[in-house]
């Protein structure tokens, strides 16, 4: 397949999902730009990632860090990484220089970890707190009861930014169905967005994929994760 063949072929896949995710921001009466959307390349190799900065899309998720260490060495530096998958603490010191947004911290270790390797960098490092808003044993991330109990803890960051809460719903044919998930998490945030004092600022939450980021951007989300809807069927250069 030309390069030209799979330029066309995202092209097609970015409108088809910016048509869903601005009828979802309508329905929900909200503005397109609330809604950031964050293309999950860890199912495609550098070479079909590389396409997207081309397409207007510069903010990129991966799952694994060593997956992102690779993608980030190899694609324009206008790209914005998102490390959207679990981060052991032995990987920080090598995936924070590289990460625009970690969305997935889900123990207080990890925050640690966070807080002494940015003391070192030479700004702040942006992240979300993962909520196992579902309950699913397999899943990591804070159980809801736990969050407001970490604000003591957090107050005390002076090198991590906590900006918002992330999560991931049960995986359901009818999207419907993970709705209640989406709105306990939105609820939980604007319940404690005025406890937490500056710098930090719940403001963003990191909710839906590919089979329900609509019913995730009705029930507030701001940052939506998407891989299937974009590259399922995706051919690689040359094939």
């Amino acid at each position: 397949m030309t390069e030209s063949a799979i330029h066309a072929f995202l092209t097609e896949r970015l409108h088809a999902v910016e048509e869903r995710i601005r009828a979802a921001c309508h329905r929900a009466g909200r503005p397109r730009e609330e809604v950031r959307l964050v293309a999950v390349t860890k199912t495609v190799s550098p070479s079909i990632a590389a396409v997207l900065p081309e397409l207007g899309v510069t903010d990129l998720g991966e799952s694994r860090p060593q997956e992102l260490w690779r993608k980030a060495a190899a694609l324009s530096k206008r790209v914005r990484w998102h490390l959207v998958g679990h981060l052991q603490r032995n990987k920080v010191d090598r995936t924070l220089p590289l990460v625009h947004l970690i969305h997935s911290v889900d123990s207080l270790r990890l925050l640690e970890a966070l807080e002494h390797e940015a003391a070192e960098q030479p700004l702040p490092i942006s992240t979300l707190l993962e909520v196992n808003a579902s309950g699913e044993s397999q899943k990591h991330g804070f159980g809801l009861e736990e969050i407001p109990k970490l604000l003591p803890q957090l107050s005390k960051l002076e090198h991590v930014r906590v900006t918002g809460l992330m999560t991931m719903a049960a995986l359901e044919e009818d999207a419907e169905r993970c709705r209640p998930t989406f709105a306990k998490v939105r609820a939980i945030r604007d319940r404690l967005r005025g406890q937490l004092k500056l710098p930090h600022q719940l403001d963003q939450l990191s909710m839906g994929m590919s089979n329900d980021f609509e019913v995730a951007i009705e029930e507030g989300a701001t940052l939506v994760r998407i891989g299937t809807a974009l590259f399922e069927g995706a051919p690689e250069v040359g094939s």
